[in-house]
């Protein structure tokens, strides 16, 4: 499985962006995905997931109202739309696709196998 990213850049505070993340190679069913970030200098942390269904999402409180994750799976496609962009939110944002993840380990990164090579985002203040 083959993961690229796309949609970051640089925008102001205030502002949006929206990542995609397209799969390709040997994809299957019923996988989940995920966004994670990584700012300068500290730990990766999650941003958001969604079931191969699209019925369930998680993400933390950080992002809830601002983000939404959302998947078209006929394009093999995940999206991240990001409003209210914050100078915090700047990061690279890494997208990642993980096959039997229970509900429990969505947020987790050891529960994805595949993981994209991640977009700059940029939110100047």
């Amino acid at each position: 499985v083959q993961l690229q990213a796309s949609g970051g850049g640089l925008v102001q505070a205030g502002g949006s962006l929206r990542l995609s993340c397209a799969a390709s190679g040997r994809t299957f069913r019923n996988y989940a995905s995920g966004w994670f970030r990584q700012a300068p200098g500290k730990e990766r942390e999650f941003v958001a997931a969604i079931r191969w269904s699209g019925d369930s999402k998680y993400s933390p409180d950080s992002v809830k109202g601002r983000f939404t994750i959302s998947r078209d799976n006929a394009k093999n496609t995940v999206y991240l739309q990001m409003n209210s962009l914050k100078p915090e939110d700047t990061a690279v944002y890494y997208c990642a696709v993980g096959y039997g993840i229970i509900r429990t380990s969505m947020a987790s990164q050891r529960a994805y196998q595949y993981w994209g090579q991640g977009t700059q985002v940029t939110v100047s203040s």
